[in-house]
């Protein structure tokens, strides 16, 4: 088979042919139909996030894939060949960006028929952190307001979709053509974070969702009320800052899990969100995919097709 092979920190990401591997007990043999793309992809390339996910080379990659049930490894697995799964693998071993994969069997989650398989893949990561951030560390409820920072982002497109579905009234942050998506998506309010400040169009927010760090996440404790909550997805927010404020401040390390995944899945379903593609990608083309992910300037997810 196929798959995406990393062979050091800083390197190239290589498309080469391996051996399709072989389930055993308590894990199923997926084929891959799609997978999704991740800045987490990007950061394990370069060697960011060693301390959290120290690699093994060579390293297969990719997190997110959807797809159908080749084989199991037990007799008394609850799979069955053609079932239709998503799952999250480990980052740390990776395999998600090949032709099959080993996933074990409690991460996985039936994928819907109508579904498509683009579509699920865009899920595990993205959904499930801003699922994690809104839903489970923000609770964000009806009638309250939420600024989702990089709104037409892999996170932030799923953010608004979930506030929006929760009766939250929404402002995102966007640029470009994004400005128009973002609206599309759901938001109230769309700010241009590169002609407005959004320090100076916001205040009184009840919660926050950070998805860039740096200035931007120190500046977004000004715009907050009194008791109002930050959740960044990718640094630890400032703790004096956040007393300095009257507010609280909570990082969201995303982690797979399979009721995550599931939970999240009926929410789409019954309120009819969708994943935002910004391409889908032949295996073939995966240099061209990472280096889309790499700029930083995507429109939702990148998808990797099989």
């Amino acid at each position: 088979m196929r798959q995406i092979i990393l062979s050091g920190y800083e390197q190239n990401p290589v498309l080469q042919d391996v051996a399709v591997p072989e389930p055993t007990d308590g894990e199923v043999l997926v084929r891959i139909a799609a997978a999704a793309l991740n800045p987490l992809d990007v950061k394990l390339q370069r060697g960011q996030v060693h301390a959290y996910f120290p690699l093994t080379f060579p390293s297969a990659m990719g997190t997110d894939l959807a797809g159908t049930i080749e084989k199991t490894g037990s007799l008394a697995s609850r799979w069955r060949m053609g079932d239709r799964v998503m799952a999250r693998l480990d980052p740390t071993k990776g395999g998600a960006f090949a032709e099959y994969a080993i996933v074990p069997e409690d991460q996985l989650v039936i994928g819907p028929k109508d579904l498509h398989f683009s579509n699920a893949a865009a899920l595990p990561t993205a959904a499930g952190t801003a699922w994690q951030a809104l839903v489970e560390t923000a609770d964000l409820q009806a009638g309250q307001s939420v600024l989702v920072h990089a709104g037409t982002g892999g996170v932030g497109s799923f953010a608004i979709q979930f506030a929006r579905g929760l009766g939250a009234r929404i402002i995102a942050t966007a640029s470009g053509d994004g400005v128009e998506m973002a609206r599309e998506l759901g938001a109230d309010q769309v700010i241009d974070y590169r002609t407005e400040d959004f320090a100076t169009k916001v205040s009184d927010i009840d919660v926050v969702l950070d998805t860039i760090g740096g200035e931007t996440q120190q500046r977004s404790f000004d715009v907050l009320r009194s008791g109002g909550k930050l959740v960044s997805t990718v640094a630890p927010p400032d703790p004096a800052l956040a007393t300095a404020h009257k507010v609280e401040g909570a990082f969201v390390f995303h982690a797979s899990s399979a009721k995550r995944l599931s939970d999240l899945i009926k929410a789409i379903g019954a309120k009819g969100h969708s994943a935002l593609i910004d391409g889908v990608f032949p295996i073939a083309s995966f240099a061209e995919a990472f280096e889309r992910q790499a700029s930083g300037r995507a429109r939702g997810k990148i998808i990797l097709s099989f």
